[in-house]
């Protein structure tokens, strides 16, 4: 088997003689075939191929098949966000009278998806603190749960999700975990090999790492046994009409059921469609994926150190430093580094915390996080801007929290910049 930096920069992809040695881009809506026949074998999904990109891209295909041997799973696919691989990763396990665990510290958008606009599709959600006692675990869970959601890193809270306990609790209900692995990447942790089912990234974050091209990925381990408990999941283990009858976990089986269905219905019916263009650009990224998470998280190592003995910064977060809340579950599931963001409150809370924002010259003010760029946010005042005090809280989100994504610059520059900054809060 190749080792992970081999698979990013050939993996998914083993190009003929004569053949483009990178991915070509098929900037195409639809596919030529010569005869009714074979097409009606595409829609019935007897044979396969490609149709309409809609459903499936060759160009898209190959790339998400470099991130499924990233992630050590059996099938994936991608998506035209992160947002809509999370979506479509647990609505194709509920439907309208269903339950999701999940824990509360996640990103403010995941936490609107689950708690507001899959609430208005029929679906609820118990959130439990990534922390919790085991009873609390236990007391979470109900007859008709379906999913247990986490990140594998919080965005912006860096808790990490105890991933062993979390499967074990799932799978003792007879659900999948669903995994958001999108800060660590499979460079630094691989959830399946700790027992998680399905995968989920932002590839707009560390996989793209450019800021260049928004998209999202899922991926399946094939490890849980959809027909075990198919009263649980009866759009995996009874017929689907829309397809002549067809049983995805009995045709597709156990690797392959989970994204075929995903395609095959998710993506038929909602579009979130990722372009060529974009999953070229995603594999472009991959490339240099193990190369940049290395100096990522050494730069973030370095600032997180300095931040810590600073007498004008009240408090620093970063999971791989030591003493931090999360050092041990870091060191079990992230030894060789954790991500590239730290998280941080100076004296003066968040007024101090918006002054010191203002005054960064080489760190960027911008939604974005996991870039090569350094670029710094607010979260009370951005991307969790939408949840109470309450709910804040439990995503482990503070008024004066900066969230600080350290790029790859020189860290010499990135110091010198924070210093400057500081100096006038």
């Amino acid at each position: 088997m190749s080792k992970i930096g081999t698979i990013c920069v050939q993996g998914g992809y083993k190009p003929g003689n004569g053949e483009p040695r990178q991915v070509p881009i098929i900037q195409s809506t639809t596919f030529k075939y010569n005869t009714s026949e074979d097409m009606g074998k595409l829609f019935d999904l007897e044979a396969p191929g490609y149709f309409y990109s809609r459903l499936q891209n060759p160009t898209c295909d190959l790339i998400a098949a470099r991130i499924c041997e990233l992630e050590g799973g059996t099938a994936g696919m991608l998506t035209s966000s992160g947002q809509s691989a999370n979506f479509y990763s647990l609505f194709n396990l509920c439907s309208c009278g269903d339950h999701i665990v999940s824990s509360s510290a996640i990103y403010g958008g995941t936490y609107n998806l689950i708690a507001v606009t899959m609430r208005r599709m029929g679906i609820e959600a118990t959130f439990v603190s990534p922390d919790c006692s085991e009873e609390e675990l236990e007391a979470a869970f109900r007859p008709n749960t379906r999913a247990v959601f986490g990140e594998t890193i919080a965005n912006p809270a860096l808790a990490i999700l105890d991933i062993e306990r979390f499967a074990n609790a799932a799978h003792r209900h007879g659900v999948p975990l669903v995994i958001d692995n999108t800060f660590p990447t499979p460079i630094n942790c691989r959830p399946i090999e700790w027992g998680a089912d399905i995968v989920t990234h932002a590839t707009t974050k560390y996989m793209d790492g450019h800021g260049g091209t928004v998209g999202g990925a899922i991926v399946d381990s094939g490890h849980f046994n959809w027909l075990a408990h198919a009263d649980k999941f009866p759009g995996l283990t009874t017929p689907d009409d829309s397809y002549h009858g067809i049983v995805y976990a009995e045709k597709f089986g156990q690797g392959g059921a989970f994204i075929t269905k995903c395609t095959a219905q998710l993506m038929r019916d909602l579009g979130s469609t990722p372009s060529p263009q974009s999953a070229y650009y995603i594999g472009l990224g991959l490339e240099s994926l193990h190369l940049r998470m290395e100096r990522h998280c050494s730069n973030a190592m370095a600032l997180a150190k300095y931040l810590r003995d600073h007498e004008k910064v009240s408090w620093v977060t970063y999971p791989s430093l030591p003493g931090d809340k999360y050092y041990d579950l870091a060191q079990k599931y992230l030894p060789n580094g954790s991500c590239g963001v730290v998280c941080f409150g100076v004296n003066g809370g968040r007024a101090a915390a918006e002054r010191f924002m203002k005054e960064l010259k080489l760190g960027i003010i911008a939604t974005h996080v996991a870039d090569a760029h350094t670029c710094v946010l607010h979260p009370a005042n951005a991307t969790h801007r939408q949840m109470n005090d309450e709910e804040l809280l439990a995503a482990g989100v503070t008024p004066d929290l900066i969230r600080f994504s350290v790029g790859i610059e020189d860290i010499n520059d990135i110091l010198f910049d924070v210093e400057q900054a500081l100096s006038v809060v």
